[in-house]
């Protein structure tokens, strides 16, 4: 899950000053954690404690304000109730990458993706987009190629994974969907060399740079099983202590293991 945060925290930058190269710096000084990571951190204390997630998104998103959340989502948040709000915005994949590191089967994985998504995206492509995340992490996290991964993806959700990069990135404008995130997002992992160039690959697109490459990363990260250490201290620098805690004791808990890499 620290991959997804770090694809985050990178592409903040580039959210609103959107480009379309690869070339470009991972850390400035606007480099910065947004909802992405919040969120994120969210689901993975969801896990360990056992808790419902519509609670732990409320508790985090209230004690991290201002950090990027859609409208309707700062309107559940502000809400005494917890029903749901019928989202298909890509928000529920940006948050799901600890389901795919912690559960250990297809159906496993699935069920809790979805339960995850429909406490506020319980639209079937809020689902469908966070189910198909999760999915890929997990598979990418127990071995699977490339190629597998991309067949699963499309054989179970219908997503065209069959597009180059080079051919969307020019026509690619901000989205907020999740499918119009989750398969470009998919495609950048699948295209990378390693971590970073997943994220840069991500971020190229031009799009919603910081769920993009939040969801990009977090499936490479499970893929090539590990993160260089300047981008683990570079991100590090820039989440509170909290925020940290709950990393490390899911890392502790799943036996997670990228730092200190080339």
């Amino acid at each position: 899950m620290f991959g997804a945060m770090v694809g985050d925290v990178v592409g903040s930058v580039y959210e609103w000053d959107r480009i379309k190269t690869v070339e470009f710096p991972l850390f400035g000084p606007g480099s910065e954690f947004t909802d992405d990571t919040v969120l994120t951190v969210a689901t993975a204390h969801a896990i360990l404690h056992r808790a419902g997630y519509a609670r732990a998104y409320k508790d985090f998103g209230l004690h991290y304000p201002g950090r990027g959340y859609g409208g309707s989502f700062v309107h559940w948040l502000a809400r005494k109730d917890d029903a749901p709000y019928n989202s298909w915005g890509n928000g529920s994949a940006m948050r799901v990458s600890p389901v795919g590191f912690a559960f250990d089967s297809v159906d496993a994985v699935l069920a809790e993706a979805q339960r995850t998504a429909e406490v506020t995206h319980n639209h079937p492509e809020g689902i469908k987009g966070a189910q198909a995340t999760a999915l890929a992490v997990y598979l990418a996290r127990t071995g699977r190629s490339k190629e597998e991964i991309r067949k699963a993806i499309a054989a179970r959700f219908g997503y065209d994974l069959n597009r180059r990069l080079d051919d969307i990135r020019p026509h690619y404008q901000f989205d907020e969907s999740c499918q119009g995130t989750v398969p470009e997002a998919i495609i950048a992992f699948l295209e990378s060399t390693d971590f970073e160039d997943a994220i840069r690959k991500a971020v190229s697109l031009g799009g919603d740079s910081d769920t993009l490459a939040c969801i990009a990363s977090g499936i490479a990260q499970a893929f090539y099983k590990h993160i260089p250490a300047q981008i683990v201290t570079e991100t590090e620098q820039r989440l509170p202590q909290e925020l940290l805690a709950v990393v490390s004791e899911f890392n502790q808990r799943y036996n997670i293991q990228y730092q200190g890499a080339p």
